[in-house]
């Protein structure tokens, strides 16, 4: 299907890739993978034809079709999301045209027997016939089939896509993309601003593709529940492997131990040879066997061990200043878009050093309530921040708000301060923007660079509380995992809004679930959200959330279901509270005991502190008791 040889590109004189070679063949589900950077971008844009290549040849079989999903799109504005989709289907649309123009003709005319109106039913029947074959009477209906794939609701196709935000514009052109049936599929971060159900959607579509696809993406289960061979851009080579990613890992890193044993050994031999060689050199007698061992060397094929490209930005998160016990005060907060109502009436006290996650589907209201305590959009309700809170804020979007007319330098030196301007070159330094590359322009680097500038520009200001909405889009494997670890270490407040379980993980000690306009407190880690929702992954959380309100009613049919139903969520409210009031009174008695090691004396001395403590304790066992009875008859109704 498509050939690929010998390919070298070179950017200002240095080989992003040199000399790469591999070929597509129907079925081939391709995870291209490599750090921010490493010419993956490039490598789609020059198999799409938009791009020159400097070195070698790329073949295909006649007619072949390719299309192109790429990371930054441009839309006309005023046609609808119907009409912008439609426009996968240019040769139907064209026929449209001409069988409208014909049908025209035949009713203002009334000449019948002659031979020009004639010509015109010969014309039409033709035509009908081709629109036929190209399935012009079904790509309405697959088109609005693949829309709601994509998350689209029907009230929604008559609306001009300007009213989309980035995302949804996006989804759109997926969704051309998907119609047109095309031979090879070159998706750039396709998953980025999909939610679960139609990441879950889109993995199926895909896993059925008679083509081939090739797809980079940083979404580790995304890239094993599709593919099926990977290939790795690293330090300008490629490695190829007919496996999906995690496999192709362990078959990497199996086949790179390999090669350092091999070559191990090998470098044993080559050393005791050299001794040989030295050794018979001195004596006349043994010349001509020292010579044979020299040859024997020079022919000798030296075990190559692949290099593996270990730079990694270094990220650290300082805390600025120590704000005062309670950063944050939401109450009564909503918001509406229009007639949508996204938040109604939320309460939410976020204290000092609190490692916050937000998770749920998307549309539920999580980069809003992010958005409104980061003061970005407008409200009802009340939304404090406490004292001396200073918030650094990434959103989902932030490296849009970049210039692509300056340089990677100067975007940074216009944002510092005087204390941050001597720093400048030191921060790009630890975000891998070494040389030349602070040089280079915004608007040439990849999502990913982009990314880190953006991440990078984040430190520049003072802050303790920190809210990042989906901060890994765009982010290579790599670099998700420095993100996550400067996260860990970082002493201040945090939230954090995002749909990977895996980056999630370690990174909060309380989640708030956003859900039919409201937030459900968790106070564990991400897994204890999960283990109390009785779920395997955010997939399945996400995924049951959004059950079509048809297969809802279905699987609670009858008044005695509909009873047990309501008791089963009754018990649910109640066990939320009892944990919720479990959490405070372990956190109050752990302050008194913390007060009891420092100053033990004075401590004691407080007016009733003993009744006051046991109390507490009395307390707390009592609402352990409370759970467990709780947590029983809940089980009775799973």
């Amino acid at each position: 299907m498509l050939n690929i040889h010998n390919l070298s590109v070179a950017f200002q004189g240095e080989y992003l890739f040199e000399g790469i070679t591999f070929q597509l063949t129907p079925g081939n589900r391709v995870g291209l993978v490599g750090k921010n950077g490493a010419g993956k971008s490039t490598l789609l844009r020059i198999i799409s034809g938009e791009q020159e290549y400097d070195e070698g040849s790329i073949a295909t079989d006649k007619e072949v079709s390719i299309g192109f999903l790429k990371q930054d799109i441009d839309f006309s504005k005023g046609k609808t999301v119907l009409e912008e989709t439609y426009e996968a289907f240019t040769e139907i649309k064209t026929l449209e045209k001409k069988l409208e123009e014909i049908n025209t003709a035949l009713a203002e005319r009334t000449d019948y027997e002659s031979e020009s109106y004639h010509q015109l039913m010969v014309d039409l029947n033709e035509l009908q016939h081709q629109y036929e074959i190209l399935g012009g009477y079904n790509y309405q209906g697959e088109t609005e089939r693949i829309l709601q794939g994509l998350g689209f609701q029907r009230k929604e196709f008559n609306q001009v896509t300007e009213t989309f935000s980035g995302g949804w514009r996006m989804r759109i052109e997926l969704a051309k993309l998907l119609l047109q049936n095309n031979d090879i599929l070159l998706l750039d971060e396709p998953t980025n601003h999909l939610d679960i159900e139609s990441i879950l959607w889109l993995e199926e579509f895909l896993k059925s593709y008679p083509g081939a696809v090739v797809l980079v993406s940083h979404d580790k289960m995304f890239l094993d529940n599709v593919t099926n061979r990977t290939i790795e851009i690293s330090l300008g080579k490629i490695y190829d492997y007919p496996k999906p990613y995690t496999k192709y890992l362990a078959l990497r890193n199996e086949l790179r131990t390999q090669q350092l044993a091999a070559q191990k050994n090998q470098q044993k031999q080559i050393e005791h040879t050299e001794k040989l060689i030295e050794k018979f050199r001195a004596k006349a007698t043994k010349a001509s066997m020292a010579q044979s061992l020299i040859k024997k060397l020079d022919k000798l094929d030296r075990i190559e061990v692949d290099e593996d490209d270990n730079a990694v930005m270094k990220l650290r998160f300082p805390v600025s200043v120590t704000p005062g016990k309670v950063v944050i005060t939401a109450e009564n907060v909503s918001k509406h878009y229009g007639e949508k109502e996204v938040l109604n009436h939320i309460d939410l006290l976020v204290e000092r050093d609190s490692k916050i996650s937000f998770v749920g589907q998307n549309g539920q209201g999580k980069s809003t309530l992010a958005k409104i305590i980061v003061g970005e959009i407008e409200h009802s309700g009340s939304m404090t921040l406490g004292h001396n809170v200073q918030i650094g804020y990434f959103a989902q979007n932030q490296a849009d708000y970049l210039d692509g007319s300056k340089t990677v330098e100067d975007t940074m030196l216009d944002a510092a301060d005087e204390k941050t301007r001597p720093r400048v070159r030191d921060i790009l330094g630890a975000f891998l923007f070494r040389g030349d590359e602070v040089d280079k322009y915004v608007r040439v680097l990849s999502g990913g660079e982009r990314n880190r500038l953006a991440l990078a520009k984040l430190l520049l200001q003072p802050f303790n509380v920190l809210v990042m909405d989906e901060p890994t889009n765009h982010l290579d494997i790599k670099s998700k995992n420095v993100l996550k670890e400067a996260l860990k270490g970082f002493d201040g407040t945090l939230i954090l809004v995002s749909h990977d379980r895996d980056f999630l993980q370690g990174l909060s000690n309380k989640v708030y679930e956003f859900k039919d306009r409201k937030i459900k407190e968790y106070l564990g880690d991400i897994d204890f959200f999960l283990e109390q929702r009785n779920l395997q992954n955010l997939r399945e959380a996400e995924k049951r959330s959004a059950l079509p309100k048809e297969e809802k009613k279905s699987t609670s049919g009858g008044k005695e279901e509909y009873e047990q139903q309501k008791k089963k969520k009754s018990l649910q409210n109640k066990l939320s509270k009892i944990e919720s009031r479990i959490g405070k009174l372990e956190k109050e008695i752990k302050e008194i005991d913390v007060e009891l090691s420092i100053n033990y004396e004075e401590t004691i001395s407080a007016p009733d502190f003993f009744n006051s403590y046991h109390q507490k304790k009395t307390d707390l066992e009592a609402l352990m008791s409370q759970w467990e009875e709780v947590s029983e008859a809940l089980e009775n109704y799973s």
